[in-house]
């Protein structure tokens, strides 16, 4: 059983209206997928479909995977009984053939994966020629600082494994992520034959400061830093 199964329901409403999510990570993503209307989009990992919906409600043909039947359970309710959803693990094969999707969106995905290289192996290979590669990760400098502020002595520059509980909806699970420097990060995309054509740290939308003040508050007019946004393209 994935963790997320048991959290899925109290995640999906969490991440519906949250700051991190519905007015950070979800919004910059979107810009930089810009116009994809008539565009075949994998949305790989996929959760309860948010980023799905909003794809296609930008035109967008999207088929979505997620290793969490729970997940995918509430994404269903979300997007309805015709939409292309698939259980599936991204540390394995995936079910498409070979050149299908123009677009490839890998949101706060990736930092789950000990090894990136089968993983973007397999992402290259159902990307058509000239396709793109979207990810989102936390963003390692973000992870490092909060590990310091916390009294942990992290090495950087290494991959580390950091449990975390989370407790929602009544359930306390453990989430297993997987640490790395950017060089690692970058290593690992233009090995598996990826460009990089951005590398993005955006700011929340305007509109997030009003809405959650006490936020904003917490960070003391630093910049707000918590994840890292890719867009990498195959020849």
């Amino acid at each position: 059983m994935n963790h997320y199964d048991a959290l899925a329901e109290a995640y999906t409403a969490e991440n519906e209206s949250n700051l991190i999510n519905a007015h950070y990570e979800r919004p910059a993503m979107l810009t930089l997928a810009g116009d994809v209307a008539g565009r075949r989009i994998l949305d790989a990992g996929c959760g309860a479909g948010p980023l799905f919906a909003a794809l296609r409600d930008g035109g967008a043909v999207v088929s979505g995977i997620d290793a969490s039947a729970g997940m995918l359970a509430q994404a269903r309710k979300r997007l309805g009984d015709d939409a292309d959803l698939r259980v599936a693990d991204l540390a394995e094969p995936l079910p498409f053939p070979d050149n299908t999707f123009d677009d490839v969106t890998a949101s706060l995905v990736l930092h789950y994966l000990e090894d990136w290289g089968p993983t973007l192996a397999e992402l290259r290979r159902v990307l058509r020629p000239g396709g793109r590669l979207l990810v989102s990760v936390e963003h390692p400098f973000a992870i490092f600082l909060w590990q310091r502020e916390a009294g942990a002595k992290p090495d950087y520059f290494a991959t580390r494994e950091r449990i975390e509980e989370w407790t929602m909806g009544g359930h306390t699970v453990p989430l297993r992520f997987w640490d790395r420097p950017l060089h690692a990060m970058t290593d690992a995309f233009t090995s598996a034959g990826f460009h990089i054509r951005r590398v993005v740290e955006p700011d929340p939308v305007p509109e997030a400061r009003d809405r959650f003040p006490d936020e904003f508050r917490n960070i003391a007019g630093r910049s707000f830093l918590a994840f890292l946004f890719f867009v990498l393209q195959i020849d």
